[in-house]
């Protein structure tokens, strides 16, 4: 007999395919990977015993519900809801990084507690969200936050297609958007998770400053945070090492292994 919680990883991308390994090789040994939610089955199945080198059940991402105790969220931020509140009203724990997503779908909270369940925004890739919830409990005076990224990281963003430009061409840095967070979240949903983390960690989408700068001469995927409170100026910066996806640092799948970590440690670091 087993006291391992069950483990369910909806989306089977660079996050997704992380997290599979590491439920499975045995770092992560009070969790057992039990099944994989995907847009389509039948290819990921294929793929995923081609990866995992073992059989593991996929079903569609939205029907995940009661097939596991928790679920790893990983999928697109459009298929966020469909996948995440049916989860939540059946009372499992949700871990995600999608801040973007859940800004406009706050009213999630009470689905999860008419039915039992736990939505957990993992840190994904950012610093710091620990010292800026304390804070939260004081007075936030401002708070700032510089994106800067390659142009392979913002080349598909849904803003910049829309807008037809060509991020490879440039010679220098270019600022793409300058706002708040939450205005920021809906023209590039899949690369402000971090902004949205930090809002709603701290003084909340519209009192959270953003700018997004495309940059040919980074590398790596960078966030600066600087924060004024009654009770300490916070700053932050992070240089991301990116994953198979150019948008998405090696780090955010480790964060949310992190969160998954902490529901079963019996002695836990960190707000």
């Amino acid at each position: 007999m087993t006291n391992k919680k069950r483990v369910a990883i909806a989306g089977f991308g660079a996050i997704g395919k992380e997290l599979a390994r590491r439920l499975i090789d045995g770092s992560m040994p009070d969790f057992e990977l039990s099944v994989i939610g995907a847009r389509d089955p039948a290819k990921t199945r294929t793929e995923a015993a081609a990866i995992l080198k073992r059989t593991v059940p996929v079903v569609a991402s939205t029907e995940l519900s009661g097939k596991a105790d928790i679920l790893l969220e990983c999928v697109p931020t459009p298929a966020f809801r469909g996948v995440v509140e049916p989860a939540l009203a059946s009372g499992m724990t949700v871990i995600t990084v999608s801040g973007a997503a859940l800004l406009d779908n706050m009213d999630l909270e009470q689905v999860a507690r008419k039915g039992g369940g736990q939505l957990i925004l993992a840190t994904g890739a950012i610093v710091g969200l620990d010292a800026i919830r304390a804070a939260r409990f004081g007075k936030i005076e401002s708070v700032k936050m510089i994106t800067r990224k390659p142009p392979k990281s913002l080349a598909t963003a849904k803003q910049v297609v829309e807008d037809g430009k060509d991020l490879f061409a440039l010679t220098e840095p270019e600022l793409l958007f300058k706002g708040t967070a939450r205005e920021g979240a809906r023209r590039f949903p899949a690369n402000v998770n971090v902004a949205a983390a930090i809002a709603l960690a701290g003084a909340g989408p519209d009192r959270t400053e953003l700018e997004i700068w495309t940059d040919p001469a980074v590398e790596r995927n960078t966030h600066r945070v600087v924060i004024e409170a009654d009770t300490a100026r916070i700053e932050v910066a992070i240089a991301n090492v990116p994953s198979e996806n150019p948008g998405t640092g090696r780090i955010t799948a480790l964060s949310m292994l992190a969160a998954l970590d902490r529901l079963a440690a019996p002695m836990v670091f960190g707000t």
